[in-house]
């Protein structure tokens, strides 16, 4: 099981959760999706590797903007 985890900037509630998680959920491969607006983190697992190109794609589709941590 692969776990990456990314800073996203710009969340502030359940909805902004909810929105993160529904598109990385998107991704092919994605097993697990764990946001948290408090800390600003997304974790993301996966059982081959995923780009990430691919989860800050999903994350800016959601309107927020994420980094690898």
């Amino acid at each position: 099981m692969m776990t990456n985890e990314y800073q996203v900037t710009g969340m502030s509630c359940g909805h902004c959760e909810a929105a993160v998680r529904g598109e990385v959920s998107k991704i092919a491969g994605v097993e697990g999706v764990e946001v948290s607006a408090a800390e600003g983190r997304l974790v993301v697992t996966s059982a081959a590797p995923l780009a990430d190109d691919d989860v800050i794609a999903a994350v800016d589709e959601a309107g927020y903007t994420a980094a690898r941590v």
